[in-house]
């Protein structure tokens, strides 16, 4: 009977240990960084927060010191390329719940996803420019790699969500603003996306519209009212302005969808292409898709307006 117990005790010891083993070796390649693109040669406007940067546990980033993209690569790209923008009010970036997962859905569709890790103006900076100056270089790097990457430079977009949505929204209009003084040969490249997405966006800083997270981090307490027109996206859009695609919840309580509606309504009065998609629930900060609500149908919906305007040609089979 020993025998039979020693033989049992050893064989669920060597089963302990291979389990171990497996559990690390899953942990430690699921923690396989993506690859990583500096955006700056010297980074303007500094200095900004000392060391690196900040992950909490639910994956959100701030002490932005060295902003980046990180490459979703897919191994047979089809050609087009987005710049991801995750919200966060211009305080945080809201990369666990926006931005990889975001990254990632667009690599199975054979779409190359370049995540954005921007700089928060409030985070000891010159100005709080920063966030549009590393937007508008990541498209111009983006563009610039092309070749590498196997994009089509022609089918190049931009997509936000929250605060990043008003991001996205404002450097494709005010593509032709230089933020930043030149650095390299990278940025005689074209700052227009081709297409934008705007997912749950912050849009205007005018009233009943400036209570929100990235009116206060913009534009502080008391801003003048011509920041407020300034940094309204709904007032920078113009006939160059690149074709739109906005998500919103109608019972969102952090960005109202009358913000959706500003910005569809200024690109039809441009004759930009446009599609609106709101829904019934959902609220604010849903991702891909917030559960028991069809919000997650805005996916569908984004690849089918790519294919609709000749953007994304090959089929795609929706998860």
């Amino acid at each position: 009977m020993r025998l039979k117990y020693n033989a049992a005790m050893k064989n669920a010891f060597f089963l302990f240990l291979f389990s171990v083993h497996l559990f690390w070796a899953q942990k430690e390649t699921s923690m396989v960084p993506l690859p990583a693109v500096p955006l700056w040669t010297k980074i303007p406007d500094g200095p900004g927060p000392n060391g690196g940067k900040i992950t909490s546990s639910k994956g959100s980033l701030t002490h932005i010191s060295s902003p980046q993209l990180i490459v979703h690569q897919p191994t047979n790209p089809n050609g087009i390329a987005v710049l991801v923008i995750s919200g966060g009010g211009y305080a945080h970036i809201e990369s666990g719940s926006e931005g990889y997962p975001t990254g990632e859905w667009l690599k199975s569709k054979g779409i190359t996803a370049f995540e954005l890790e921007y700089r928060l103006p409030g985070e000891g900076w010159a100005t709080q420019l920063v966030p549009f100056q590393d937007a508008q270089r990541a498209i111009r790097i983006i563009r610039s790699t092309a070749k590498k990457y196997k994009i089509d430079p022609d089918k190049i977009g931009v997509l936000g969500f929250s605060a990043g949505g008003h991001l996205a929204g404002y450097i494709a209009s005010t593509f032709d603003t230089m933020y930043y003084p030149p650095q390299d040969a990278i940025d005689l490249v074209s700052a227009r996306p081709d297409f934008a997405a705007m997912i749950y966006p912050v849009v205007s800083m005018l009233p009943p519209n400036n209570t929100t997270h990235s009116f206060k981090s913009l534009l502080g307490k008391n801003p003048d009212i011509k920041d407020e027109i300034k940094f309204s996206v709904e007032k920078q859009v113009k006939v160059q302005t690149p074709m739109t695609f906005l998500a919103h919840a109608e019972d969102d309580p952090i960005s109202p969808v009358e913000n959706s509606i500003l910005m569809y309504q200024a690109l039809k009065n441009n004759n930009i292409p446009a599609e609106m998609h709101l829904f019934q629930t959902g609220g604010h900060g849903w991702g891909l898709g917030k559960k028991n609500t069809n919000t997650g149908e805005w996916k569908e919906l984004f690849l089918n307006w790519l294919k609709v305007n000749g953007v994304l040609t090959t089929p795609s089979k929706i998860l």
